[in-house]
């Protein structure tokens, strides 16, 4: 069973941090040289993860209790629980499932004279056209910040020129990981010295625990080779259980962030270590050859299913989306084929303030319903992508003619 969101990251990489969490680190070296990866004046902040960093950039803001912050409609449950926790109100922008970008008609409607932050985020491997909604945002004095934790591209794209602050993320699953840690880009250098200050208060990670998270990810990068995957899904089927509970979380969890405690440290040297030997390393061509691989599944079954972000300019994969009316039908039935396709269990699209209904992210909310995320990337033979596309194209045809899937 081929996973859906593969590990991005080298046995080489995990048994390397592994060996060297055994030895002294100079962690304010580390520090520097992440720091300086976008550019040598040092305009970053490397942060324990993009939700630490958020909620650093909130508090440095000194916003005040019922400040808004808005955010393109659909976002990761932690950040909307970042803004909540310090009593700010998070209002959705909604999106235009075309091309993934947040409307401007929306924006227009929620932006008021509460509104300090505006949040836009590039989901799935698009990238975003941000100029006119950022510009409207700076008009009213707002804070523009760019999400980038799904469209890390090296050197390659350092982020819109209307841009406060760009925030990358190497946790877990995402691009080049570090199975934790983030770059925060700051425009600003009062704001970039005000962060520098609230972070330095707050308690360093242990590269102890950073090894042992090395340790835990060799374990689940074996666990989701096609063949053991495929084990373990057969093994909890024939028990009448979904794997889904016992497994694929784990690979996020092996970090959580449950209170601002957790939250609120700074990255050890060990994670330091492994982002600078990831960016530093790292291949662009590999976002191409995603790309190709993306473009080729599109190619097989775009006629048959609806393909969220398709519009853009720029899309390189980095999940793979598709909208269909029976998800959990769909789900099983790609499973069965071997092909581990799942849902997004902690993403979801953000709910208006109360007084303000009108702001309902209609079309986001429909996202959430029928989106499920299928493997594509480049470690995929032609042959499992053609054998997908077979087996996508069949589900959508017993519904489309009345079959009986569901």
């Amino acid at each position: 069973m081929w996973v859906r969101t593969q590990l991005k990251i080298t046995y080489s990489d995990l048994f390397a941090t592994a060996l060297r969490g055994l030895m002294p680190l100079d962690r304010v070296r580390e520090e520097q040289k992440a720091e300086t990866y976008f550019s040598n004046s040092s305009e970053s902040i490397a942060c324990y993860s993009v939700r630490s960093g958020f909620d650093l950039l909130l508090q440095a803001l000194n916003l005040q209790p019922g400040d808004e912050v808005l955010f393109s409609a659909l976002n990761v449950r932690a950040m909307i629980k970042v803004v909540n926790n310090l009593g700010l109100v998070p209002v959705p922008v909604d999106v235009d499932l075309e091309t993934m970008q947040p409307r401007l008609d929306r924006l227009k409607a929620a932006l008021t004279p509460r509104s300090k932050v505006f949040v836009a985020a590039h989901l799935f491997g698009t990238r975003l056209d941000l100029a006119a909604t950022f510009a409207l945002a700076k008009s009213m004095g707002v804070v523009t910040v760019e999400d980038c934790a799904q469209a890390f591209n090296g050197r390659a794209y350092q982020g819109s020129a209307l841009a406060d602050v760009v925030m990358y993320s190497f946790g877990p699953i995402k691009t080049a990981t570090a199975l934790g840690g983030a770059l925060l880009t700051i425009n600003d250098a009062g704001l970039l010295r005000e962060m520098r200050e609230i972070q330095s208060r707050y308690p360093v990670q242990s590269d102890r625990k950073h090894r042992k998270r090395a340790i835990k990810f060799i374990g689940l990068k074996a666990v989701t080779t096609p063949t053991i995957l495929n084990a373990i899904y057969r093994y909890y089927k024939s028990r009448g259980k979904d794997y889904e509970d016992s497994l694929a979380d784990r690979v996020r969890d092996v970090a959580p962030l449950k209170t601002v405690e957790h939250m609120r440290v700074r990255p050890s040297g060990l994670m330091l270590w492994l982002m600078n030997r990831r960016v530093y390393g790292f291949d662009e061509s590999s976002i191409a050859n995603r790309a190709t691989k993306g473009k080729g599944l599109t190619q097989q079954i775009k006629q048959v299913v609806r393909l969220p972000g398709q519009g853009g300019t720029h899309h390189d994969y980095w999940v793979y989306p598709i909208l269909v009316d029976k998800p959990k039908g769909f789900i099983k039935h790609l499973r069965e084929h071997g092909f581990d396709a799942a849902d997004l269990p902690r993403s979801q699209h953000i709910a208006p303030p109360a007084d303000r209904p009108e702001l309902e992210p209609e079309r986001a909310a429909s996202l959430m319903r029928e989106i499920v995320i299928v493997p594509c990337y480049e470690e995929m033979p032609d042959q499992e992508l053609a054998r997908l596309a077979n087996a996508i194209r069949s589900f959508a045809t017993a519904n489309i003619h009345g079959g009986t899937t569901d």
